[in-house]
Order: structure tokens, then C-alpha cells, then sequence
């Protein structure tokens, strides 16, 4: 499930649609939960279905740590990639922004740890990356956990409209190592070696 402060807008024709910020969030706020309506999707399944079927799962979809593929129901399935990211993935199952997003900034995801099957080339960005690859989460994984652990930081101290999506024991665990001042677990807990 989305931020409740977000829509989808037309954003170019380059990039087309993306999600959009209505209001402010601050750095350390849930973004994104995966919920019970968000459809988990084997490999096997997607095979079954028809190749237009295919088509979408494989635009809109991610592959989890497992190797099944997520299909978000709303509008998380809008968020664009960008290799400067203002959101990123955690290890539990949803997105915080890792910095300030203001009103009418779009949220981005770094397609890097998304476990994608091919590498493909996006907007040169300034960053001196310009192509996604399936082992990003191996390169970067080091510098997204800096960015989260600097976004929690501020987790409970920023409104969270999404923390009821979020299981207690998820929660708990957050709020002990925040608390003790303990590593968060890593990002890399994302990544899907495929076989």
C-alpha cells in the first residue's frame, strides 16, 4: 500500500506516468507495505498465463528474495527508477523515504535491488550509472544500508499512516535495534540468487 499523500501523474514522455507526493514526507517515513492485496506470483504461474498477461507482470512486477514476483494492486506498480533514489526497500517488507520529499517531487525506487532478470539502460542521471543490473543489490548494498540507517533514525519520531500494515513483531524488532543502537538488517536480505 501506497503513502496515503501520494497520487499517479503524468510525468513525460519519456518516463511516462509516475507517483507523485500530494504533501510533504519526511525522511523516515514508511512509503510503500507490501499488504494482502499485493499478488505473489511464481514463475510458474506467470508461465501459465497469457504472453500479454506475461507482459504486464513483467513491467509491473518485482522479484522478491524468494524468486516469486510481486504484483503491487495500487499505485506502488507507478513508482519510477532513479539512481538517486528518495525512497528505498528494507529488509521488512516495505519502503521508507531516505531523505525529505516535497510536494509535487515524485518517489523513486533504485530498480537495483529489485531483482531484475535483465539489465536495461535509464536516464543518465548524473550519478555515473546509467544501466540497471540484476547484481546491483551485490555493489550497492553497503551504501543503500547507510541511507536507511540514517532514514530510521527518524522513523519514530515522523507520522507513519502505513505502521498499521506493518506486523507488531516487525515493529518490535525495529524499535529494539533502534533503541540499543544495533545494525538494522541489511538490504541485502532482498536479493535473489537465481539458480
Amino acid at each position: 500500500m501506497m503513502h496515503p499523500d501520494t497520487e499517479v501523474r503524468f510525468i513525460n514522455d519519456v518516463i511516462g506516468y509516475g507517483v507523485v507526493a500530494k504533501r510533504f514526507i519526511p525522511r523516515g517515513t514508511i512509503t510503500w507495505v507490501q499488504d494482502d492485496l499485493d499478488r505473489i506470483l511464481t514463475v510458474n504461474e506467470v508461465e501459465k498465463m497469457h504472453s500479454n498477461v506475461q507482459e504486464q507482470v513483467e513491467k509491473y512486477a518485482f522479484r522478491n528474495n524468494k524468486g516469486q514476483l510481486v504484483l503491487c494492486w495500487d499505485l506502488a506498480k507507478y513508482v519510477n527508477h532513479s539512481f538517486n533514489a528518495n525512497c528505498l526497500s528494507s529488509a521488512y517488507d516495505f519502503e521508507v523515504a531516505v531523505r525529505d520529499i516535497q510536494p509535487g517531487e515524485q518517489l523513486t525506487d533504485d530498480y537495483g535491488y529489485l531483482n531484475i532478470s535483465e539489465p536495461f539502460k535509464a536516464v543518465d542521471e548524473g550519478t555515473g550509472r546509467d544501466t540497471v543490473y540484476p547484481d546491483d543489490l551485490l555493489k550497492y548494498h553497503q551504501k543503500w544500508d547507510r541511507q536507511l540507517k540514517e532514514a530510521f533514525e527518524d522513523f519514530e519520531a515522523v507520522e507513519q499512516p502505513l505502521k498499521q500494515f506493518v506486523s507488531s513483531a516487525v515493529l518490535e524488532k525495529i524499535k529494539t535495534s533502534l533503541a540499543k543502537n544495533e545494525p538494522l538488517d541489511s538490504i541485502l536480505n532482498l536479493y535473489y540468487a537465481e539458480k
